[in-house]
């Protein structure tokens, strides 16, 4: 497993130009495979996220089982004169192997947050439909409903330091809700129009089940991976 990051130039049209789209996205990071690797549930799947740190600095990590070429990228979205390839590129697997139960760490999460409601044209109530999650509170509910079986438990703030009394129990932040809207070409299915609202989580969590844990890493976390979402990524506790 390899874990890269990527810092996009914003100042070049091109770069503001792919941003704009999870879809052009989706398709350069592919590129930067020889041979993407299935997404079938056999193994670890291609990951990716944009983080937008501030207006001079716009990330882009990739979290894949092999290392990726982003030579296009740079010229497209880079500094393509600058010395150096434009990217860093890290070997995820001794970090993900070193993993231990107990363990805490800072993470951040963005994700696609939906619930089932009842379809409208159905009065019997027995069809459904997804929907986005609107409110942080409930978004903060979707994640912590899913800590379980994703190997870890988001850490508990201490009673003094909660600040509301319904809703701040957890160390976590959701913000960044962002509704997106954009047509892909024409596919088997007939479906063009792809819409769905990603947030962004930031808080500090504790590893119960390395092994569970690590698939959540490498598989990805909620729906619309190939758009941008479900990457998880740690950091230490200072």
């Amino acid at each position: 497993m390899y874990l890269t990051r990527f810092r996009v130039n914003t100042a070049r049209s091109e770069a503001r130009r792919l941003l704009g789209s999870p879809h052009l996205v989706h398709g350069a990071v592919n590129m930067s495979f020889s041979t993407p690797p299935p997404r079938d549930g056999s193994g670890p799947r291609v990951l990716w996220r944009v983080d937008r740190n501030s207006p001079a600095e716009t990330l882009l990590f990739i979290a894949g089982p092999a290392r990726p070429d982003l030579t296009h990228l740079v010229e497209q979205a880079g500094w393509p004169a600058a010395d150096g390839p434009g990217w860093t590129t890290f070997a995820y697997g001794t970090f993900l192997t070193a993993l231990a139960k107990g363990d805490t760490w800072g993470f951040r999460l963005t994700a696609n947050p939906l619930h089932h409601i009842r379809h409208p044209d159905d009065k019997e109530g027995a069809r459904t439909k997804r929907a986005a999650h609107q409110t942080p509170y409930h978004q903060a509910r979707w994640l912590l409903e899913r800590q379980q079986r994703a190997g870890f438990e988001v850490v508990r703030k201490p009673v003094e330091r909660r600040l509301l009394e319904r809703g701040d129990e957890h160390e976590l932040i959701v913000r960044d809700q962002r509704p997106l809207q954009f047509r892909r070409p024409p596919s088997k299915s007939g479906r063009e129009d792809v819409r769905f609202t990603k947030v962004t989580f930031d808080g500090r969590l504790r590893i119960t089940d390395p092994d569970t844990f690590r698939r959540t890493l490498t598989h990805g976390l909620g729906k619309a991976k190939a758009y941008g979402c479900g990457l998880m990524t740690l950091a230490p506790v200072r």
